[in-house]
């Protein structure tokens, strides 16, 4: 089975955690939830706490096909933080997967991992990463960036299929009535 990793702190965007941890496990990916530094309750931006049960200090042993770290205004607090900018540079040094969502993509710039990489992030972050890309999601070998909270879906969907195939991806958004950007009727009124 494959595994993720969704690193959880004080002040991620919630949309960015709860739809991968969601589409990541209708696709049967295991995923584990872990706060960054603590285990326990973590509130998000918006007020939603989440319940873990483990942090990552505890998780030195294990090994994940995919980390994801969401966004929102407590990335600053991870950008210190050497262990996570190790953990990062050590997953892609083995072949990894990473999916960095709105702010993330500036942990990629701190573990030295943003050079060649072509990414995007949220506009708000552009002037520490002026060379992303005006896209929703974009996956460049391992790792996956997008843009922020309106993204969530299109950045799971993407994610699960670097770690299954496109056929899995199709069945999760089918099952939740995902219509790709293209197809999605205009609800602007006249």
């Amino acid at each position: 089975m494959r595994t993720a990793l969704v690193l959880l702190f004080d002040g991620f965007e919630e949309v960015e955690a709860l739809t991968p941890i969601d589409l990541l496990s209708r696709a049967g990916i295991e995923v584990v939830q872990a706060g960054a530094i603590q285990a326990g309750p973590i509130q998000g931006r918006s007020g939603i706490t989440i319940l873990t049960t483990t942090y990552l200090a505890e998780l030195s042993d294990r090994s994940f096909d995919l980390i994801i770290v969401p966004g929102g205004p407590g990335i600053q607090q991870l950008r210190a933080n050497r262990q996570i900018c190790a953990l990062l540079k050590q997953q892609v040094d083995k072949g990894g997967h990473i999916g960095c969502i709105c702010a993330a993509p500036l942990l990629l710039l701190d573990s030295g991992l943003i050079d060649g990489l072509s990414y995007t992030c949220h506009p708000a972050a552009t002037q520490e990463l002026p060379a992303a890309v005006d896209q929703s999601v974009v996956t460049d070998g391992f790792v996956t960036t997008s843009r922020g909270a309106g993204t969530a879906i299109d950045f799971s969907l993407a994610l699960i299929t670097q770690l299954t195939n496109a056929t899995t991806a199709r069945a999760v958004a089918e099952s939740i009535c995902w219509q790709p950007s293209a197809e999605k009727p205009d609800h602007s009124s006249s």
